[in-house]
């Protein structure tokens, strides 16, 4: 008899609809029978963290000590895989002159191999494929999503998978808001770290009604590429993909 497949989620996601996010994961994950997944909201319990065969993550300024972002560093060194969603890589803090990143936590940053720095408002973009080859999105066309266009910084070797193009100014509340460099922009990328890897997906905004406060005290209800059957089907590679099925 086989052993079961031992997923952790951390979902926990600062003006985004957690909820939401999480029960969509979920169900993804319940459609192989084969994976027991734990549920948290914190990376506080390393135990069960390191227990796990690969960990997945939907997050937004949630700012791991430096000991768990150690751990999830070995974690993922010492041959596991870790699937990090939208604002993992976002710490957020507010200044005089708007929203930024500070950068700190570097041990993290440099595990996920990027930083979150800004995004211009919500909207419609193409993604491309980067490397038709991986097996990740071999066989995957150039598609539409409407989603928030993440600007970050990166760390140590990035592979990009999916990509956009954004120059420009725009007005979104973040101080970093000037990007005149037509250059790609990564949508995804894997990053090895010792002996595993970490595989980075930008795209996953959603918001409920409630999420944006204090900012905001009401606000759209957004799913965003939630509702992309080509992001859903992404999804599901990236779970194989974890398994080291694919």
């Amino acid at each position: 008899m086989s052993d079961p497949i031992r997923a952790y989620l951390v979902a926990n996601a600062r003006y985004h609809d957690t909820d939401f996010a999480r029960l969509e994961l979920l169900k993804l994950l319940a459609e192989d029978p084969e994976v027991r997944t734990g549920v948290a909201d914190s990376f506080g319990d390393l135990d069960s963290i390191a227990g796990s065969d690969f960990l997945i993550t939907y997050t937004c300024d949630l700012r791991p000590s430096e000991r768990e972002a150690e751990a999830l560093r070995d974690f993922v060194a010492s041959g596991k895989r870790w699937i990090a969603l939208h604002g993992t890589n976002a710490i957020l803090e507010i200044g005089s002159k708007g929203m930024y990143c500070p950068r700190d936590h570097v041990t993290f940053m440099e595990t996920l191999g990027s930083r979150f720095i800004a995004h211009p408002p919500l909207q419609p973009y193409t993604v491309t494929i980067a490397d038709p080859e991986h097996p990740l999105v071999r066989g995957m066309a150039s598609f539409e999503v409407s989603d928030e266009l993440y600007l970050c910084e990166y760390y140590g070797e990035v592979k990009p998978l999916l990509e956009t193009r954004f120059t420009g100014t725009f007005q979104s509340g973040y101080v970093e808001n000037e990007w005149p460099e037509d250059e790609p922009r990564l949508v995804a990328y894997t990053h090895p770290v010792g002996e595993g890897e970490v595989l980075y997906l930008t795209l996953g905004h959603c918001c409920g009604k409630y999420d944006m406060r204090p900012i905001q005290k009401v606000a759209e209800v957004v799913r965003g590429s939630w509702e992309s059957p080509v992001v859903l089907d992404l999804l599901r590679r990236a779970l194989r993909w974890a398994k080291k099925a694919l």
